[in-house]
């Protein structure tokens, strides 16, 4: 059952032949008797289909999923399923979403004929005012074989029939974007170089572009969707994983004219900072940098840049499954009910055992504290800090150097360690505010 036990997995993501010399080796290794195996997932189950969430955290924890099941662990992990659910109420959910997600494409197809074509845009097609620009562009990447309408033709019609909704225009601008990142994600991935690969990506992030008219489509997004669609074969699941991951994230990409929302994190890495480091957050202020946006990226894509494809990934189900709360589904899909309950509840009680190792140690400082918690990712950037604060103290002299020398950690970074470090940042920060707290 094992492939190569103790073996790195990047096998299973194939690099490209001449991109092997630029991108770094995996560090996860597949352990057997410590990575979450196919059989360990299916004993997990009882006959009806109800998930033992407790049997498998640990595992993920401390040595990952394997990659044979990583899709169908994820999403567990994101929410899309409540694990108390049954194999055939699960099976109703997710046709219940594929249809779903069917209409919502077939709704942007009507808008836009090229969803759904097998084929992405990565020019313009309309100007802001709703008129079409033909661009020469465009009608080589979707006009390639007999049969094939011209583009231009195709949004002069769309543009004839009436003046196009402002949300429609909204849209319609941004799939060119959505394009031109597409092609430059995962580009070292064999994955990608099927064109069905490419288009799939586009499709998911234009829908969810549709459909999410407060937030959109922003650049980021297609690393976060990406292995998604690498994971799972099925275009709508990956889409509704992408969906409960934005869930969480989508308050880094709300904009306003004065502000990006991924501004209060950095706002709460420097709290942390100041209270861990004070040394190191006043050198950081002393350059300039107290608004932290040199760790912008870090946060907006989860380290997907700092580590190979199949580190980042491991990363992220090492921090899901540390952050597991098993009321995600409930809060996800019954907004509402969970609103209904009594203040100071989510319904019935949940076990700390079905928690992760981060959410029990919040749950247990949390008290009265209505807040949310702060996400592991911000303590996971703290511990990156921590560990190069010898190197930025004495060699950073201004704010290019920081960049630099956290540049430099790309590939170099082990994930297993940083949640570790990321653990231990965690539970002093809590300790020392609740230490002034008290006084």
């Amino acid at each position: 059952m094992w492939r190569h036990p103790g073996k790195a997995a990047d096998s299973y993501y194939e690099v490209k032949p001449e991109c092997t010399s630029d991108v770094p080796k995996s560090k996860f290794k597949i352990k057997s008797g410590k990575t979450l195996s196919a059989r360990k997932w299916n004993a997990a189950f009882t006959p009806q289909g109800q998930l033992d969430i407790t049997k498998v955290l640990g595992r993920i924890q401390r040595a990952g999923i394997h990659p044979s099941i990583r899709g169908q662990v994820w999403e567990f992990l994101l929410g899309c399923y409540d694990p108390q659910t049954t194999f055939e109420e699960r099976h109703q959910a997710r046709e219940r979403r594929r249809v779903q997600y069917a209409r919502w494409k077939d709704e942007c197809r009507q808008m836009f004929p090229i969803v759904g074509s097998g084929k992405l845009i990565t020019a313009p097609v309309i100007t802001e005012h709703g008129q079409p620009i033909h661009d020469p562009l465009v009608h080589l990447e979707t006009n390639q074989g007999a049969n094939n309408p011209d583009t231009l033709d195709i949004v002069k019609e769309i543009t004839s029939r009436a003046p196009l909704d402002k949300k429609v225009i909204q849209w319609m601008l941004t799939l060119h974007q959505i394009g031109l990142d597409v092609i430059r994600t995962d580009r070292t991935l064999v994955f990608y170089e099927k064109q069905e690969n490419l288009s799939k990506l586009w499709d998911i992030l234009a829908v969810y572009a549709w459909i999410d008219t407060d937030i959109g489509y922003c650049q980021g997004m297609s690393d976060l969707c990406s292995p998604m669609i690498i994971l799972l074969e099925n275009e709508a699941d990956a889409f509704w994983c992408f969906e409960r991951l934005m869930r969480r994230l989508r308050g880094n990409f709300r904009c306003t004219e004065r502000s990006v929302g991924v501004e209060t994190q950095l706002r709460n890495l420097a709290s942390i900072t100041q209270v861990i480091n004070p040394k190191l957050h006043q050198h950081l202020e002393a350059l300039g940098g107290g608004d932290y946006l040199f760790a912008f990226r870090m946060l907006m894509v989860l380290f997907r840049r700092e580590f190979s494809f199949c580190d980042s990934i491991y990363l992220w189900e090492m921090m899901w499954a540390l952050e597991y709360d098993p009321d995600l589904f409930l809060i996800y899909e019954e907004p509402n009910a969970a609103g209904e309950k009594p203040e100071g509840s989510k319904g019935k009680a949940k076990s700390i055992r079905q928690c992760g190792k981060y959410e029990r140690e919040n749950m247990k400082n949390r008290g009265n504290d209505t807040e949310a918690p702060l996400p592991i990712s911000v303590f996971l950037v703290a511990s990156v800090l921590k560990d190069k604060s010898a190197t930025l103290l004495t060699e950073a002299r201004g704010l290019d150097d920081v960049v630099k020398i956290l540049n430099d950690i790309t590939g170099n970074l082990d994930a297993k360690k940083a949640c570790s470090g990321a653990m231990k940042l965690h539970k002093k920060y809590l300790k020392q505010a609740k230490r002034n707290g008290a006084t």
